[in-house]
């Protein structure tokens, strides 16, 4: 390898007691290609993709007034040249910044000849509109805000997605675990489900009052016997003058102990009253050709109907789906004439009744019925019109003005519920919900794994790039409000777009995160090498973070997940030690913000220098071997 003059003059040396493979990378890479993605400055307009101001804007228009009339779309935006350079600000004591100007388009339809399907446009004024001052980055990684130097913390915050754990025996005295779920949009209401001390599932929307999972099953257009058929197969009966027969079916006899004396077809018994099935029993039932088993009257007492029994003759419902049998109920079958009949199948081990349970306790009748309980519980005091509940009701889960999963929240949301493909709606959907409730029902009947919080697979890394998108988006939307109470008037008056937008809400939110947030830090200057450290912090506090007084120790303390990825020594004394960190040497971020790390593939016992970056969330599926794990001179792995 040719060295320059000056590369010859300092050699980088390595002290390190093996063969590096990798060349270490630029070590501010990360801060500037996010801050890079957020600007788009490069691009054409048309080459631009959905990310950073790009996104912001998308998200924001087009603006239409409330009578449908006027209308404001956005076209594109463009990077003003700063009107100093980076030394300038500093002595000046301004910040670095480029102006940013949007072009949008005020179209005006017209009224008269405009019909519900198509609108006739009447004017259209397209003009370029100052959209507030973005900071840019230096060369350096740093910011210039009002003359100092500072540097964006990137942030560690839990990764969107669908999470399971349970209170480690904390809730209850008896120490029963309490399993719980929690939905974690990037925007919008979290979605929280917990089973109480007596095994009925609740749900609760925000953080708010607590109500039986079954009314959200019901509001999301699921009836009784839907709920039940989704959770429990079914046990199938038919009557007899006198007692039943009951389908036979091996694996749910197998290990139960025997109510009545089990006989086969011919009438033989199989397995004596009190005693245990055992798998040879089933087997000397299935060989005889055995489908039914006799059971007794008092084996359906108490059984839960799976659905709805209705009277042939008279249409009437005779018993409803989750209705308990008696024999008053069972005799008022038989006079109807009924023969087959369905019942859910339970067992204390691993098929537990909790959704009959909790069908059981929720009053509500119907779809509608269930959503005004969500309203009231939302809105309490106001009456719910119709059009209000179905509206709230939207907009909490299934609108995308209100609801984002984003990206990284589905992929993460179909990887836990086993779909296969990475990408879907950023909105939740009913087969969402529903896949929930069935994990966390699982989960109580004892299969499964709770979720590991502190993983590094559940927790995401937000770089300056993202958390000024975030910020931009809070000022467009302010905005937003208020060219859209003005819009109406754009009708009567000659208004052009640069009369009804001001950029004042935009150029506060940015002002207020470069300048006064958490994670908008004056810049340590100790060293050129303190400040490349600041550069590469990672913080778990800030806005969307946790706080100091909250965390607890399984936060801070080291995880076996951060092998490669996160320095474990490198951390604050004092009341942020585990909640402040550095990015490993080689470590570097994918696409969803999640910490990659470099590993060397083994192939047949022998490490070759083939690399691949993998993630927490990948290497769960391969075995992995320490980096000092000790090779011959071949390259194979002796250590057994």
């Amino acid at each position: 390898m040719a060295y320059s003059y000056t590369e010859r003059k300092r050699i980088r040396k390595s002290f390190g007691s093996r063969d590096s493979v990798l060349e270490v990378p630029y070590l501010l890479q990360m801060q500037k290609d996010a801050y890079t993605a957020f600007l788009q400055a490069e691009s054409t307009p048309r080459q631009r993709t959905p990310e950073g101001l790009q996104a912001a804007f998308e998200a924001a228009f087009p603006i239409v007034s409330h009578n449908g009339f006027v209308e404001m779309k956005f076209i594109e935006y463009n990077l003003a040249k700063p009107a100093f350079d980076v030394r300038e600000c500093q002595t000046r004591g301004l910040t670095f910044a480029s102006a940013v100007r949007a072009r949008v388009q005020l179209i005006i339809y017209d009224r008269e000849s405009s019909t519900a399907q198509s609108k006739v446009v009447k004017e259209v004024k397209e003009q370029e509109v100052y959209m507030g001052e973005v900071p840019l980055m230096t060369e350096k990684g740093s910011f210039i805000i009002n003359g100092t130097e500072r540097v964006i913390v990137s942030q560690l915050h839990r990764s969107p997605g669908v999470f399971f754990e349970h209170d480690k025996g904390k809730t209850h005295s008896s120490g029963k675990l309490l399993f719980s779920a929690r939905i974690i949009p990037y925007r919008g209401s979290w979605l929280d489900f917990e089973f109480d001390p007596k095994d009925i599932l609740y749900f609760r929307v925000d953080r708010r009052r607590k109500m039986p999972v079954t009314i959200l099953l019901k509001a999301i257009g699921l009836n009784p016997e839907s709920i039940l058929a989704n959770f429990f197969v079914n046990d199938n009966f038919r009557l007899m003058d006198s007692g039943a027969q009951m389908e036979f079916v091996a694996e749910r006899l197998r290990g139960e102990v025997a109510r009545f004396d089990i006989t086969d077809k011919s009438g033989k018994v199989i397995v004596a009253k009190d005693k245990r099935v055992t798998a040879r029993h089933t087997r000397e039932l299935e060989q005889t050709g055995t489908t039914h088993i006799s059971v007794p009257e008092d084996f359906l007492v108490g059984r839960v109907v799976a659905r709805n029994i209705v009277d042939n003759d008279t249409g009437e419902i005779i018993a409803k789906a989750n209705e308990e049998l008696t024999d008053t109920l069972l005799k008022k079958l038989r006079t109807a004439g009924v023969q087959e009949l369905q019942c859910i199948y339970t067992n204390e081990l691993d098929q537990g009744a909790y959704i009959s349970q909790t069908l059981r306790i929720d009053e509500t009748v119907d779809e509608f019925a269930a959503r005004v309980a969500i309203y009231r519980m939302m809105r309490p005091g106001e009456p719910p019109t119709e059009d209000a509940v179905q509206a709230l009701f939207q907009r909490l889960f299934y609108n995308p003005d209100t609801y984002d999963l984003s990206r990284v929240g589905r992929m993460k949301f179909n990887a836990k519920v086993g779909r296969d493909e990475s990408t879907g709606p950023m909105v939740l959907t009913n087969d969402d919900i529903l896949a929930v409730v069935k994990i966390l029902v699982d989960l109580r009947n004892g299969n499964g794994e709770v979720d590991d919080i502190d993983h590094l697979g559940n927790r995401r890394v937000r770089c300056v790039g993202e958390l000024a998108e975030n910020q931009y988006r809070t000022g467009l939307a302010r905005i937003e409000k208020a060219v859209k109470e003005r819009l109406g008037q754009a009708e009567q008056e000659p208004l052009m777009p640069h009369d009804l937008i001001n950029s004042k809400p935009i150029s506060a939110a940015l002002k207020e995160f470069f300048g006064a947030s958490q994670l908008s830090q004056f810049m340590d200057q100790t060293n050129p090498l303190s400040e490349i450290t600041h550069k590469r912090r990672v913080s778990a506090l800030g806005p969307g973070g946790l706080t100091r007084e909250r965390a607890g120790f399984e936060v801070r303390d080291v995880h076996v997940t951060h092998y490669g990825r996160v320095c474990p020594i490198e951390t604050p004394e004092g009341p942020n030690i585990g909640l402040i960190n550095s990015l490993a040497l080689y470590a570097r971020l994918n696409e969803y913000g999640f910490i990659e790390t470099p590993y060397r593939r083994v192939a047949d016992g022998k490490v070759t220098n083939e690399i691949d970056y993998l993630s927490a969330i990948e290497e769960g599926k391969y075995v992995i071997a320490q980096a000092n794990a000790t090779l011959d001179k071949d390259g194979r792995l002796t250590d057994t």
